[in-house]
């Protein structure tokens, strides 16, 4: 005999409902299957068997995967409290992150103002140095010229000094030598006279 259609309860409004796929007549079917395709009339109830059957299968599992209204818009309105609450994560994050940031920005402005001191004071430390070494030099090349300077002094004095011994000494020669000559021109005169009064 004919399995009858069944006719399951659809989870979903009524416009979306499939059960008006199911309602043909079986009866008219079976005979045009033994008017037209010459079926038997066992052949002719077992195909629409088996057609009610595939029917019936595949509406179920249509029907199977299909939601009430309510629990698609529970799962709507969780949705959107799941999209709020991650919107509202990401834009802690978001702010998180640029509190980060800037404390990473205000961190980096600090050391490049600590590092400028650091180089200043390492410049003007250096500065001080090398203008203290160039003072110490100055004073060393100084004390030099002034010792260079008393060398060239007590050297143009001892000179002096012997320019002067010098002329003595050639003062002394001279009167030496005069009172040779005197002595010579007196010993000529003493002389001369004792010849004379000796052949006068």
């Amino acid at each position: 005999m004919f399995r009858p259609i069944i006719q399951r309860p659809l989870l979903v409004q009524p416009a979306r409902q499939l059960t008006y796929i199911t309602k043909f007549d079986t009866k008219k079917f079976v005979q045009s299957l033994q008017t037209k395709g010459n079926f038997s009339k066992e052949q002719a109830e077992s195909a629409v068997n088996i057609v009610n059957k595939a029917i019936n299968d595949g509406i179920y599992s249509i029907t199977k995967n299909l939601v009430t209204k309510e629990k698609l818009s529970s799962t709507a309105y969780q949705q959107k409290v799941d999209f709020a609450k991650l919107k509202g994560e990401l834009q802690t994050m978001d702010r998180s992150e640029f509190n980060n940031l800037k404390k990473e920005l205000e961190q980096l402005r600090t050391d490049l103002t600590n590092l400028k001191n650091r180089i200043r004071e390492e410049v003007t430390k250096n500065l001080a140095g090398v203008k203290l070494d160039l003072n110490l030099e100055k004073g060393r090349i100084r004390e030099e010229s002034s010792i260079h300077e008393l060398k060239i002094e007590d050297t143009y004095t001892r000179i002096d000094e012997e320019i002067s011994n010098i002329h003595m000494q050639i003062k002394s020669v001279k009167t030496q030598v005069m009172q040779w000559l005197i002595g010579v021109s007196t010993g000529l005169c003493a002389v001369s006279l004792a010849f004379a009064r000796f052949f006068g």
